[in-house]
């Protein structure tokens, strides 16, 4: 075989290993697969019955992955204590006493109830990134760094319209 026609086959098998490997971490309707989702019973809905349910803000940024402006969302100054729950599904994903001010202009936590997240590789800006999404309904939340403050570390940045807040 020739080198050249050998190195097209190998790289015609990375790319479908490649593509195999990352359409397997998802499951149909773009919600994370099993081993992404911790055990929370999924909420599965036809794109209609969201589009009805979300605002279009909130379909944009849940449902196709969207970012709000930055400094856009009212969370961003919210200071009561109480849990901040998935727009899309009413899942609770953090509690006020982990928010901080990161001053990037979003809602952003240092903790995650781990449990009620799912995570995958984010290439869209071609540097990864970890994406985080509800582990109910696959809602896009936002992007996990690990630039955040003690004890984690970790800076879950979050899109405002992405969450409810429910006071304590």
């Amino acid at each position: 075989m020739k080198r050249r026609t050998a190195l097209g086959v190998l790289a015609a098998g990375l790319a479908g290993a490649w593509a195999l490997r990352w359409q397997a971490g998802r499951a149909p309707g773009g919600a994370l697969a099993a081993e992404d989702a911790p055990a929370v019973t999924p909420l599965r809905l036809s794109e209609a019955e969201w589009r009805r349910r979300l605002t279009d803000q909130e379909y944009r940024i849940l449902r196709e992955a969207g970012t709000e402006p930055a400094g856009s969302s009212p969370l961003l100054k919210e200071t009561r204590a109480g849990t901040y729950l998935c727009a899309g599904c009413g899942l609770a994903l953090f509690r006020s006493e982990w928010k901080y001010d990161s001053g990037t202009g979003w809602p952003s936590f240092f903790e995650v109830l781990h449990e009620h997240i799912g995570t995958q590789r984010d290439w869209s800006l071609v540097i990864p990134r970890t994406e985080y999404h509800c582990a109910r309904c696959g809602g896009h939340q936002g992007h996990v760094f690990d630039d955040g403050p003690e004890p984690t570390g970790k800076r879950y940045c979050n899109n405002g319209a992405a969450l409810d807040f429910e006071p304590a």
